[in-house]
């Protein structure tokens, strides 16, 4: 994967976690077409090859915003033809990232208004810095939610519930979004970082191959009747059996000592 984009910044560490930053706070991280672009190249490489990577960060540069959502300045006066064309390579972006094979822990340093509200939910889940604030606006602008909004919310806080953050395009705070399910965690400011990252090194610390399949199943879960989950989980499950990791997992364990994973 290259690492030279321009509105997205990329940071490995620990060899399997990439730090993935949108980069943009002069305009509070406001997405435009080229982080669109950029979102899109970065989730669907991961999804040719994850390059040893077991968990990604989304985080936003400074403490103020995540993401504002759309940049509105950029939007404004484009023709329905060019508003359309870009939506596309939004669509594609939230697309290749929901189908990023890795965990996807959101980082939610400020401001998550409109797309940047939908970006965190479509991360696996999400903690949130204190500061933070929570939006989905769209409606305030004559149009709603898309980029998964209307699919992923009521997932993680209820359908009533997100009836009225969506109907009402009304901002509330990280405590809110944590009580209603739409954050795991609320840490103070300048522990956000180190708090995600001793979660995605417990991730990164499991067996690669048996987290991604994990993900897959949990994620389907929400998808289809129990009985067809249960079906996708025992197959993932039986693929599992085979692999030189679940082996060593094995003789770790009796050998009281700590498995060297190998994505195998």
């Amino acid at each position: 994967m290259r690492t030279d984009f321009e509105t997205i910044t990329l940071e490995r560490i620990d060899d399997h976690i990439l730090i993935v930053m949108y980069d943009r706070p002069e305009v509070a991280n406001a997405k435009n077409t080229q982080m669109g672009i950029d979102q899109k190249e970065i989730f669907e490489s991961l999804y040719v090859d994850t390059e040893g990577l077991r968990c990604v960060v989304l985080t936003g540069r400074g403490e103020k915003a995540f993401c504002a959502g759309g940049d509105l300045k950029e939007r404004d006066g484009m023709t329905d033809a060019d508003w359309k064309r870009q939506h596309a390579i939004f669509e594609q972006a939230v697309m290749a990232m929901r189908s990023c094979p890795i965990p996807v822990i959101g980082a939610i340093n400020g401001a998550a208004y409109g797309g940047g509200c939908e970006t965190a939910l479509t991360c696996d889940f999400a903690y949130a810095s204190e500061t933070a604030r929570f939006a989905l606006t769209e409606i305030t602008l004559g149009i709603i939610p898309g980029a998964m909004g209307t699919q992923n919310l009521p997932n993680a806080v209820g359908e009533r519930r997100a009836k009225e953050i969506i109907f009402t395009g009304r901002p509330f705070s990280a405590q809110e979004a944590f009580e209603w399910g739409l954050v795991n965690k609320v840490c103070a400011p300048d522990r956000l970082m180190e708090e995600t990252l001793e979660t995605a090194r417990r991730i990164a610390a499991n067996a690669p191959l048996a987290v991604q399949r994990a993900k897959r199943a949990t994620t389907v879960a929400t998808q289809v009747d129990r009985t067809t989950g249960y079906q996708f989980e025992l197959e993932a499950y039986n693929r599992l059996v085979g692999t030189e990791d679940r082996m060593e997992g094995v003789r770790a364990f009796n050998e009281k000592r700590k498995p060297n994973w190998q994505g195998k």
